[in-house]
Order: structure tokens, then C-alpha cells, then sequence
């Protein structure tokens, strides 16, 4: 009996690490295909890749997972370029990759 208990939470504290990750990845797809499409460059691959993931204290103070992941974007399509966003929680932190073009003034 004592065992059923402990695969049940040890399932329930796996799905709940897997649905995190995935909403983690989620938002971090939106947030670069978003600035992707603001800065008029192309997306890449159609996805992000998990390139970091750590342990940080969130500004309530309680302890969380600060993720970093990584995207491709093609200024023209003949290259590529990487980008990197950081995620505490499911806030942007940080962010490297496409700008807005700019607007020169005459």
C-alpha cells in the first residue's frame, strides 16, 4: 500500500514538472515568434530549445526556476542568427535577438 502512495506522488510531481516545462516553453515560443514578427525577420525551426535551467528566488521571495532558451531567426533568409530569452516563472527577464527596425529621421 505504502508503495502505491508513493508512485501516485512521485507521478503526480512528474507531470506537474513536465506541465510546467511545457508551459515555460510555450510562452517563451510566443514571446520570440512575437518580437520575430515585430522586427520583421523570420522564425526558424518553429521552435525554442532549453539551453539553461536553474534555481532562483522569485520577488516574493519564494524559490523558483529561472529557464533560458534559445531560438532562430534569418534576417533574409540566407543566414542565421540566435536569440536567447530568459524566463523566471513565466516572466521575460532577459532577451537577445531581433529589434524593431529602426526609423531614421530626416
Amino acid at each position: 500500500m505504502p508503495t502505491a502512495i508513493v508512485l501516485m506522488l512521485l507521478g503526480a510531481l512528474g507531470y506537474a514538472w513536465w506541465n510546467a516545462s511545457r508551459a515555460a516553453a510555450e510562452q517563451a515560443e510566443r514571446l520570440g515568434r512575437q518580437a520575430c514578427q515585430a522586427a520583421g525577420v523570420q522564425w526558424l525551426d518553429q521552435t525554442v530549445h532549453v539551453t539553461d535551467l536553474r534555481l532562483c528566488r522569485h520577488d516574493n521571495g519564494w524559490l523558483g526556476l529561472e529557464r533560458t532558451f534559445r531560438f532562430d531567426y534569418s534576417l533574409n533568409g540566407d543566414d542565421r542568427h540566435s536569440g536567447r530569452l530568459t524566463l523566471r516563472g513565466d516572466r521575460l527577464v532577459t532577451f537577445s535577438g531581433p529589434v524593431l527596425p529602426s526609423r531614421e529621421h530626416p
